[in-house]
């Protein structure tokens, strides 16, 4: 039973770590989209007409 449980912690321990490093790399590729993309907007500006 025991020998059970700490491949179990094992597995989830890896599953977990993936997960993060998954969740660090999405949030900083969003970081950057949005950064360009408002800087994209912020450089069209001047263009409009009204």
């Amino acid at each position: 039973m025991e020998e059970k449980t700490y491949k179990l912690m094992g597995g989830t321990g890896a599953i977990n770590i993936t997960f993060g490093i998954v969740a660090i790399i999405s949030g900083i590729t969003a970081g950057v989209l949005l950064i360009v993309s408002g800087a994209k907007l912020l450089s069209g500006r001047k263009k409009i007409l009204f």
